[in-house]
């Protein structure tokens, strides 16, 4: 098989790769060119793989370490590294399904140092619906005009399991487990660890206000910025195909998830998380001194 890299659209998020098994050997200079394909395109679809738990760790392990199931009712007694999304673990209110991740959002942001990256793999789909959005936080932070920038270059939100403020549900827990959930103070504006890139960091879900500003102006101005990350001219919307693999970056997209499918069909994927860093606050300034 060849290896063929290819940008799903005109921009530059998302790329499609093809003529690859992960579930076997493959070569340094493959494996180098799909890490950075990833880190380019900040989604990256991996086509036609049929993955079992192990293997699927094993394909994960190219772009980082694993980080440990939260949700350990959700993880595979056999692998417990590997978590599930399934239809069936879904209340279904009034004929519709409530999943977890409806409403963009990234991953885990009141960890201090948050996911990089999560990673998906269908191995049950319904017939239709199901979908996976990305919005670009990079490309729509680039879009912003400079005086906004500049207001929003030093400031800071604290992250918690569920903000006081949130219309998404999150999954309940014990008064015992919610103690137990970190709480991060994380910048509006992070550099990526890796590309350097400035990006938006938002999460309405987690973040409780902006730090050192009175309530109703800070949380005016989250819905500002997460209204205008969550354009349209950002998005990429992943309609799945049987045996994708889908790999996003949540140092650089927020995502959502969609119920829109037959709750009598079964929708079943694999998700490991990898392991992140402690967010950067990005500074123009510094970059511009470099």
């Amino acid at each position: 098989m060849t290896l063929t890299i290819t940008p799903i659209s005109s921009s530059v998020l998302g790329a499609e790769v093809r003529g690859v098994d992960l579930s076997g050997p493959i070569t340094v200079s493959d494996r180098r060119r799909i890490y950075e394909a990833w880190i380019e395109h900040a989604v990256l679809v991996v086509r036609d793989q049929k993955l079992e738990p192990g293997q699927f760790s094993a394909a994960a392990r190219m772009f980082g370490d694993i980080l440990a199931q939260q949700l350990k009712k959700f993880a595979l007694p056999d692998h417990p590294e590997v978590g599930t999304i399934s239809s069936r673990d879904l209340p279904v209110v009034d004929g519709k399904l409530h999943v977890r991740g409806e409403e963009f959002h990234t991953d885990h942001s009141n960890f201090s140092a948050p996911p990089k990256a999560t990673i998906l793999h269908a191995v049950n789909l319904p017939s239709r619906g199901g979908d996976t959005q990305f919005c670009d936080a990079r490309a729509a932070y680039d879009d912003l005009d400079e005086a906004t920038k500049a207001q929003i270059s030093s400031l800071r939100s604290l992250h918690v399991y569920e903000s006081t403020h949130s219309t998404r549900k999150m999954f309940k827990l014990s008064d015992k487990e919610r103690d137990a959930m970190p709480r991060t103070s994380q910048p509006l504006v992070i550099r990526h660890a890796e590309s350097g890139r400035p990006a938006l960091y938002l999460n309405t879900g987690r973040m409780e206000g902006i730090e050192g500003m009175p309530d109703e102006e800070g949380y005016a101005l989250i819905a500002r910025l997460f209204r205008h990350a969550t354009q349209p001219k950002f998005e990429y919307r992943h309609v799945w195909q049987p045996g994708d693999l889908v790999i996003w970056d949540n140092r650089s997209v927020l995502h959502q998830a969609n119920a829109d499918y037959d709750p009598t069909e079964l929708r079943y994927l694999y998700r490991i998380m990898l392991q992140g860093k402690p967010l950067e606050a990005y500074s123009a300034q510094a970059v511009a001194h470099a």
